[in-house]
């Protein structure tokens, strides 16, 4: 393992990368899953309709990278789950209930407090008309943003970690990066970037502490 910086000057020479959904929000499956029956859906139907339909993962790909915009793609996937499903705001009412991650924030806040460089790394699912990042109250936490959408890369191209790296002018040695899909670590690692597999928030957070030498205190 590698042991934290003791300095508050050395931290200052360091960069904390974070994923979004599943990392600075809680699991959003099980919320997923009582959105879809509230709308008359089966309770898989919208990871199913996501992940598991050719022409929903087209969609979804199309909007990670900005060829189509949220209202674009409301209105594609609306279709796909059922012709009652109304299209407006699709993303935004799946997405409302979704919980913040309090205790990888406070970890992040910490983090920054002690002099590290903050960095979001999302593979973005649209910004308008429905913003998750401003809807959870995390944007300004971050030096730097990498969305998807905005940038044109989507994770796991190596581009976008490269593009994350040149943005806090940082080495990738210099850095953790930490996200909840294994397949978006390796190109990370290859850069030479620390990472973390958030599974469970008191265990990431936990690790967290110990690389990072740093104590996330939840608010009162």
């Amino acid at each position: 393992m590698v042991q934290p910086t003791n300095t508050a000057h050395l931290r200052a020479q360091r960069g904390l990368i974070l994923d979004f959904a599943g990392v600075l929000t809680a699991d959003p499956r099980p919320t997923h899953r009582v959105w879809a029956e509230s709308e008359g859906l089966h309770a898989e139907a919208w990871r199913a309709t996501l992940n598991d339909t050719p022409e929903g993962r087209r969609l979804y790909s199309a909007l990670e990278i900005g060829r189509i915009g949220q209202a674009e793609w409301n209105a594609g996937t609306a279709a796909l789950l059922g012709a009652h499903v109304d299209p407006a705001n699709l993303m935004g009412r799946a997405w409302f209930d979704v919980p913040p991650a309090r205790h990888m924030t406070a970890l992040a806040r910490a983090a920054k407090e002690a002099g590290y460089r903050l960095a979001l790394l999302s593979n973005s699912f649209g910004l308008d008309p429905f913003n998750p990042y401003e809807h959870v109250g995390i944007w300004d936490l971050f030096d730097v943003h990498v969305i998807s959408e905005v940038v044109g890369l989507a994770k796991p191209d190596l581009a976008i970690y490269q593009l994350t790296l040149d943005r806090l002018g940082l080495p990738g040695q210099a850095c953790v990066f930490v996200d909840d899909h294994p397949v978006n670590l390796p190109p990370a690692e290859a850069l030479g970037i620390i990472t973390v597999l958030a599974q469970d928030e008191a265990e990431t957070v936990a690790e967290l502490e110990g690389l990072l030498g740093v104590d996330a205190v939840l608010p009162v």
